[in-house]
């Protein structure tokens, strides 16, 4: 199963706040796409993912500030 997040609009820390809070209500494998635009995200996200042993599937940009992940959820 795949959430999405729509956290453009959202600067730092809130779109890793919210991402955090997501992953947390997911089970192991399940994926999660967020948008994001604040530039900060780009290194916030990543850095998140590696402390929390979430597995980060994918990030593009697309255009100067619009942002997508795919994180892999490893459980609670």
């Amino acid at each position: 199963m795949t959430q999405s997040l729509d956290l453009r609009g959202l600067k730092c820390p809130l779109p890793t706040l919210k991402t955090r809070k997501a992953l947390l209500t997911m089970t192991k494998g399940e994926r999660l796409t967020i948008l994001a635009d604040d530039p900060m995200a780009a290194i916030d996200i990543p850095h998140f993912c590696n402390e929390a042993g979430h597995r980060l599937v994918e990030m593009t940009r697309e255009g100067e500030n619009r942002l997508c992940f795919v994180i892999e959820a490893t459980g609670h």
